[in-house]
């Protein structure tokens, strides 16, 4: 068990977590995005079938209805018919934020699982890998999020890798953990953002005893 001083540091944490959480996945989120913008982006494109993107296209106009069943319905058209285009793991990411906020969990794993199963670009594959950890640590799954952070090999990701990390650690009560994972994304290269979030995070969490 934890003193009286550890304790309010953990409550601190969480607090803070709380407050600025959906902020801070909001960021990440936009890290993400520019990694997979880009170049390698429009070059993908210009190599794909007319029908994948417009079965993309028709699923991204469903979106707006926020109907969950639909969403999901149209990114399994697209993973269906060309599971190995670059369209359907990004069906599938789409699929997964609309059931997420829906408060669906479970159709949100289903999407992210398939979307690291089957991507063939490694920066979505590990993209799931990061995103299914967070649903996971959602449902308080804490060994199975970490287990998808340990699949994350690419250097890129590893600032943010190694914070979530931390912030699973904290939920378990692994503060010293959670303070050798915030202090390794500190140590990772490209973290920019991420390092000012985990150190804020750092910062709440104390040096410990």
């Amino acid at each position: 068990m934890y003193d009286l001083e550890e304790q309010e540091k953990l409550d601190a944490l969480k607090d803070w977590w709380k407050r600025n959480g959906k902020a801070v996945i909001a960021g990440f989120a936009l890290f993400v995005v520019a990694l997979l913008g880009g170049q390698s982006w429009r070059s993908w494109q210009h190599s794909q079938t007319e029908a994948a993107a417009k079965l993309f296209d028709a699923l991204n106009a469903t979106v707006a209805s926020k109907d969950v069943k639909k969403i999901v319905a149209a990114a399994k058209s697209v993973q269906d018919a060309y599971p190995k285009s670059g369209y359907a793991p990004r069906a599938a990411f789409v699929a997964a934020k609309a059931a997420y906020d829906a408060g669906d969990r479970a159709a949100a794993r289903e999407q992210l699982e398939w979307a690291g199963a089957h991507a063939e670009e490694q920066p979505l594959k590990e993209m799931a890998h990061l995103r299914l950890a967070g649903v996971l640590a959602d449902d308080k799954r804490y060994d199975d999020a970490l287990a998808q952070l340990a699949q994350v090999t690419d250097t890129k990701f590893a600032a943010l890798s190694a914070s979530l990390r931390g912030d699973i650690l904290v939920a378990q009560g692994k503060l010293a953990d959670a303070r050798r994972a915030y202090k390794d994304a500190l140590g990772a290269p490209g973290g920019g953002q991420i390092h000012q979030v985990t150190q804020t995070k750092l910062d709440a969490l104390g040096e410990g005893s």
